[in-house]
């Protein structure tokens, strides 16, 4: 399954990643002192016998079948061994070799000849050519153009999670070409990701991505020019130390209590923003009921807020003043908070449904919209709230956009065209909105098979291109300008 994505802008790449290092001895002790491999050696005694058991009565059974096999083929093999041989005798018919008097061709025509008037009909170099045109596709597909789109997805399949970099080229055709360019193993479940151009390495950008992932309170940052990486370069957060205990006793007393980092969350990490106006800055929504602001130059929690009651799901920074920070929750409230009044206790609204994903409107400083459990999705204008009326905390408006015992899982503002609104569902649609004078229109809706859709997201750079992510497994992404509907009402909008 894909449980996130993100579109990375065309030129953040490098044209050939660089090759990973190998994790130094320091690296790889620090890795097992922190209890990164801990289940391994969290078994009993009598699990590790039966398995063991398990595996010798398996290896036996395999020998004996090979045996009986090798028992029972002998015969046949060698019979045919020897009338192989035979024939190959006779073809060569080595009893008159001495009376051919045939001599040897050095000028002749046609193919397997010696010699060739020109390269042209030598097949041998036509296939060297032939070679060297595949090469040169090969090292084409490794090569990502300045043209090219670039999408990011987080994905689990067969208990293996990973990050994959997807390379989406347009065609003069029409027929668009989009393959895996190259993918990163990742520990743990991942449930966000926040792509990150803040130069962490040096230089005046980066190319990085974060990762919120399941069970762990770890935010990874990963080099998206690294192929091959098996560490992050960066860790925010996460558990200090985590010693075993040698002594026999239970499972449960085996493992002391976790010992956190200083400002780390304390469970899962379940949403990320970056903020692009402080490229250092990097905010968190966690199980553990916290929001917490990083900066990521020094991998250092800044601020960490409590104003949730239950799990927080999702959190966004405005694009037009870049301290205003929303999160959502599973107390089914969304929350404002100022961060030039930080004594201010900020706005609350009551949503009526657990939250499952934030947007603000890019094209308007003062409204966003909030994804719902219950199927809804819901409109804000903040002005309304700073008015101190409690009244006034009541929705723009209310879609019931998708099924009402499906939540609205995903949520993607259009850049280019304004009060254009996708909304992704685990009723497996992915629907278009005209948020127009609040007054909301659906416009298409659409069934990617992409079963239950996890992760939506409108590129920046091809602005009517939709990444699409889900329970399937396989990205998808929609060039919704095919759609009449949307081609009518947007297609001058096109850049």
């Amino acid at each position: 399954m894909i449980t996130a994505l993100s579109w990375i802008p065309k030129g953040s790449l490098k044209a050939v990643p660089d090759a990973a290092e190998p994790p130094s001895k320091e690296e790889i002790k620090e890795l097992i002192e922190s209890g990164a491999f801990v289940g391994s050696v969290d078994g009993s005694n009598e699990d590790e016998e039966e398995i063991e058991e398990e595996e010798i009565s398996e290896v036996d059974h395999a020998k004996a079948v090979a045996e009986a096999f090798g028992k029972s083929s002998n015969s046949k093999s060698s019979s045919m061994e020897v009338d192989e041989v035979a024939a190959a005798m006779k073809e060569l018919d080595m009893d008159n070799y001495d009376e051919e008097d045939d001599g040897i061709e050095l000028f002749s025509s046609g193919i397997g000849d010696l010699f060739y008037a020109s390269n042209e009909l030598d097949p041998y170099l036509k296939d060297a050519d032939d070679d060297d045109d595949d090469d040169e596709e090969d090292i084409d597909d490794t090569t990502i153009k300045p043209t090219d789109s670039v999408i990011i997805c987080a994905r689990n399949e067969d208990e293996v999670s990973h990050l994959e970099v997807y390379v989406y080229e347009e065609s003069s055709n029409g027929s668009p070409n989009m393959y895996v360019h190259h993918h990163i193993v990742i520990p743990e479940f991942p449930l966000c990701t926040a792509w990150i151009d803040c130069p962490l390495k040096g230089g005046d950008k980066g190319n990085f991505v974060a990762i919120g992932s399941k069970e762990t309170p770890t935010i990874e940052i990963w080099d998206l020019d690294v192929r091959d990486e098996v560490l992050p370069c960066l860790q925010l957060g996460g558990i200090e130390e985590m010693k075993i205990s040698k002594k026999k006793k239970s499972k449960k007393e085996k493992i002391k209590k976790p010992k956190y980092k200083e400002g780390s969350h304390t469970d899962s990490v379940l949403g990320l923003a970056w903020n692009k106006e402080f490229r250092n800055i990097l905010a968190s929504a966690s199980a553990d009921r916290k929001v917490k602001v990083w900066d990521v130059a020094t991998g250092q929690c800044k601020i960490t807020m409590e104003h949730h009651t239950k799990e927080v799901q999702a959190v966004a920074w405005n694009h037009y003043a870049p301290e205003v920070l929303l999160s959502g929750s599973f107390d089914q409230t969304v929350v404002l908070k100022d961060g030039r009044q930080p004594s201010h206790s900020g706005f609350k609204w009551s949503v009526m449904s657990d939250v499952e994903s934030l947007a603000w409107n890019p094209h308007c400083e003062h409204s966003f919209v909030v994804s719902l459990e219950d199927g809804t999705v819901k409109g804000f204008d903040i002005r309304a709230a700073q008015s101190g009326s409690d009244s006034d905390l009541r929705p723009s408006f209310t879609i019931q956009a998708h099924d009402q015992d499906k939540g609205v899982s995903s949520i993607s503002y259009n850049t280019s065209a304004p009060n254009l609104l996708a909304t992704g569902s685990m009723d497996k649609t992915v629907k278009l909105w005209d948020l127009s004078n609040n007054e909301p229109s659906c416009i298409t809706s659409h069934k990617p098979k992409a079963g239950a859709v996890f992760s939506i997201s409108f590129s920046a750079d091809n602005p009517f291109l939709l990444a699409i992510g889900g329970s399937k497994g396989e990205l998808h992404v929609w060039d919704t300008l095919l759609d009449a509907n949307v081609s009518r009402k947007y297609a001058s909008k096109q850049s």
